[in-house]
């Protein structure tokens, strides 16, 4: 429209402003800083900020436009150079995280070759465009996926699910909960065959390090999200705390001990099928119930959820619990129901009633009176309920999902999958014996 206009930017997220703004083409947008505290709720703050602002919002309002904030454009990089460094291990680690390009850990070198070896996971074209990432609208092509896949040290065998799984995460609007301060991490669950044929670890210690699979396909998705979608600690990922998650939260459910349908099939996938599902979780909780049977059990689930928070969560059940809820005849949607009629708490312990009061911040309804009795989930469909880990009657609830929407994909595998198998099928741990 040819006039002046200003964003108001907290002073502490001018940076991600301005990369916001660049993405889109507007690199030379206005920005004016401001002091108020996030998410503030004290009025004399508010306006004490408001005031010290306005000077500065009226020059950026009447100041002439430049010949370059009249026609902003796009800044490209032409015809980039496919070799970046050569140089020794070290060297190239040093090289990469002097770039912010990897996760803090020590990376693989993306040579041509290992690249190329990734590549014959997947029939797609290197140059085929699996999705664009937000929020830079980074274009993630087999080729990009590939070499954060080298860096993370995954095998080629891992390629099909990464590409589902940036198919699913694509269709989330991931980008939100990524760069939130609230520390959003995503959460893959893996159901179908494909589990046992890259020895996901859905078992004993399934989100402990120490599988390769487990580890380095969390990891190779992270960097992915950091590198081709363009969010960077401090820059667009705003996490206020961090979330261990990021570098990897990631398993396959047990379907061999799950008395229940498998998570897929619940979803309509056909059994034989394999896919990939994510989530995002900002808190992980590992609770022990209050006694072995079902009562014991799903009023420790519903007495642990943070009352804090709202939206969707995953319910991970051991084997142990899961065949003891089963025995006494709850379904999964007997259990998410439970859930969902009992599980409240008085108004005062929710965020939403708190934020009412100072306007509405997540615009949901909740009573005026304080102590009235309020679901803490309202819909059982946004609940997810698998089987996971090993011996021990643990829960673990990975909530809350930033909202109700989690995505599942269906894993496409390449015609040399049976090959590709066999070629890494020895890479397994074997522990020396005390």
């Amino acid at each position: 429209m040819n006039k002046p206009a200003v964003a108001l930017v907290n002073k502490d997220f001018i940076i991600d402003a301005e990369s916001a703004a660049s993405s889109k083409g507007m690199s030379v947008i206005r920005v004016v800083p401001e002091t108020i505290p996030c998410e503030c709720s004290v009025m004399e703050d508010v306006e004490a900020g408001v005031t010290a602002m306005m000077d500065n919002v009226l020059v950026a309002l009447t100041k002439p436009l430049t010949a370059e904030e009249k026609h902003p454009k796009r800044k490209e990089i032409e015809n980039p150079s496919r070799i970046i460094f050569k140089g020794k291990l070290e060297e190239v680690n040093h090289f990469f995280y002097q770039r912010g390009w990897t996760d803090g850990l020590p990376v693989i070198p993306p040579t041509e070759e290992a690249v190329a070896e990734m590549l014959t996971g997947t029939d797609l074209a290197p140059d085929h465009l699996v999705a664009n990432l937000e929020p830079r609208l980074g274009k993630a092509t087999v080729e990009k996926i590939a070499i954060n896949a080298v860096m993370a040290g995954a095998l080629p065998t891992y390629m099909p699910l990464l590409i589902a799984g940036i198919q699913a995460m694509a269709q989330t609007g991931f980008s939100t909960s990524s760069v939130s301060t609230g520390s959003w991490s995503p959460f893959w669950i893996v159901n179908g065959p494909i589990r046992k044929d890259l020895r996901i670890n859905g078992g004993s210690g399934a989100l402990s390090p120490g599988d390769i699979a487990n580890a380095t396909i969390g990891r190779a998705m992270g960097l992915i999200i950091k590198n081709i979608g363009g969010i960077r600690k401090g820059i667009e990922d705003m996490g206020c705390l961090g979330n261990p998650g990021k570098y990897s939260m990631f398993l396959s459910e047990n379907e061999e001990e799950s008395p229940w349908e498998p998570m897929h099939v619940e979803y309509g996938f056909k059994k034989e099928e394999s896919t990939v599902c994510v989530s995002f979780p900002n808190t992980y909780v590992q609770i022990q119930p209050y006694g072995t049977d079902d009562n014991g059990i799903l009023r420790a689930a519903i007495y642990n959820l943070v009352p804090g928070r709202r939206g969707g969560f995953s319910l991970v059940f051991s084997p142990q619990n899961a065949r003891t809820l089963a025995r006494q005849g709850w379904t999964k949607k007997d259990i998410k129901t439970f859930i969902v009629e009992n599980g409240h708490v008085p108004a005062y312990r929710l965020a939403s009633y708190w934020a009412l009061q100072h306007g509405g911040l997540f615009g949901e309804k909740v009573p005026m009176i304080d102590t009235d009795s309020v679901p803490l989930v309202r819909d059982p469909d946004t609940i997810r309920v698998l089987v996971a880990g090993g011996p021990g009657a643990w829960i673990g609830i990975h909530a809350p999902g930033f909202s109700p929407r989690s995505v599942i994909k269906k894993v496409e595998l390449p015609a040399n999958w049976d090959k590709l198998l066999a070629k890494y099928k020895n890479l397994v741990p074997t522990y020396f014996r005390y």
